[in-house]
């Protein structure tokens, strides 16, 4: 589907060093690692937004539909939910259908401005799927909600993959409990300059956060 051939400092990416993965149809990957380590910086590469990176390193993107959902909503704030997923090619009825499937049903003639930061983060969710996406880009979604609105936007977001087996995923974040919930496989991103230090599907709970502790002590795991 995807792959990923990320030379780094070759191309003048100061950040990102050398990325080599395949992302196949169905993968969810919760992409970890610490705070400013270059994880949105291989989000945006992967998406086409980083010019650093040329389009020879993703191999197989100009065939793909990508949804991006950014830390910031970027919904228009002076267009209405339904013009916002309409601009994303959906038709007014699709636009009905795709707000209903993330809980804002009746919601259409709403402006981002009169929706809390948990449903313009559904709504900018829906105008992801009004895009009809092969591969669904999450940088942060759960960042600044409190604890309900974060688990239940992941349940919905566990759905939605759920209904369309076929669509991968690339979710960032910092919580290793996502994984549980959302990934059927990790990757975690580190050093300077940054590269995969994992790469591998997701185990039990216990496993999984036995992992997470060596991969965040690099010295006990031997990484550099």
């Amino acid at each position: 589907m995807l792959e990923l051939r990320i030379a780094g400092r070759s191309y003048g990416q100061p950040v990102l060093g050398e990325v080599f993965a395949t992302i196949e149809r169905g993968d969810r990957i919760c992409l970890l690692g610490p705070s400013g380590i270059g994880k949105t910086t291989l989000l945006n590469a992967i998406a086409g937004l980083d010019k650093t990176i040329p389009a020879e390193a993703i191999i197989g993107r100009e065939k793909l539909k990508v949804g991006y959902l950014f830390q910031e909503h970027r919904l228009l704030p002076w267009r209405t939910l339904s013009s916002n997923l309409q601009l994303a090619g959906a038709t007014p009825r699709e636009a009905e259908v795709h707000l209903a499937s993330v809980g804002l049903e009746g919601y259409g003639h709403y402006l981002p401005d009169q929706l809390s930061l948990g449903m313009a983060r559904r709504a900018a969710l829906a105008r992801c799927l009004a895009v009809k996406p092969d591969l669904l880009l999450l940088d942060e979604p759960f960042a600044s909600l409190d604890p309900v609105m974060a688990g239940e936007l992941k349940v919905l977001i566990a759905g939605l993959l759920d209904s369309n087996p076929g669509m991968a995923m690339i979710c960032v974040t910092h919580d290793g409990g996502d994984a549980e919930i959302l990934a059927n496989r990790l990757w975690y991103l580190d050093g300077r300059p940054a590269q995969l230090q994992w790469d591998d599907v997701v185990g039990e709970p216990r496993l999984l956060n036995a992992l997470l502790g060596k991969l965040r002590d690099p010295e006990g795991f031997g990484l550099v």
